[in-house]
């Protein structure tokens, strides 16, 4: 537990700062840790917590890439933004935060005028996401920060 920190303090509870937008070194290594801890004990108290954090560190290791592939496309990097929605998406299953990677790829992909891998893209985020928020409110799907009223 001592790698694992969620608890991001009373300013980042005020901003809405979440532990993806956070250096994720620490998170990398308290994901090995659990994952020892449940390969070495797996009959032990502890491993179905250590099950439950591992699920939540995979997640916010991948909206991690998503946070750096939208700040990539937002910037016009729209090829940096592709590799890294493209990471999000190879090296992370079954999370929340690959619906914005396949959203940031379809979009990028249109930026850069490569309209094949765009269509190719948007048929897998409407197939693996019928309902996808991303399509209709873009990048607004999240809630803004306190703070920004511009």
């Amino acid at each position: 537990l001592i790698n694992f920190n969620d608890d991001l303090g009373l300013f980042s509870a005020i901003t809405g700062q979440d532990l993806s937008e956070r250096d994720q070194k620490a998170a990398k290594e308290s994901f090995e840790t659990f994952k020892e801890l449940v390969a070495r004990f797996p009959d032990s108290k502890y491993s179905v917590d250590a099950r439950q954090r591992m699920l939540y560190t995979v997640g916010s290791l991948a909206q991690n890439e998503v946070h750096i592939a939208r700040y990539y496309y937002t910037r016009g990097a729209y090829l940096a933004a592709v590799n890294r929605a493209q990471t999000a998406i190879s090296d992370y299953r079954n999370v929340p935060a690959l619906e914005e990677a396949l959203y940031i790829m379809y979009k990028s992909y249109d930026a850069l005028g490569m309209v094949q891998l765009r269509d190719d893209t948007k048929r897998i985020l409407d197939k693996t996401y019928p309902d996808s928020q991303f399509l209709v409110k873009g990048f607004k799907v999240k809630q803004d920060p306190w703070w920004k009223v511009w």
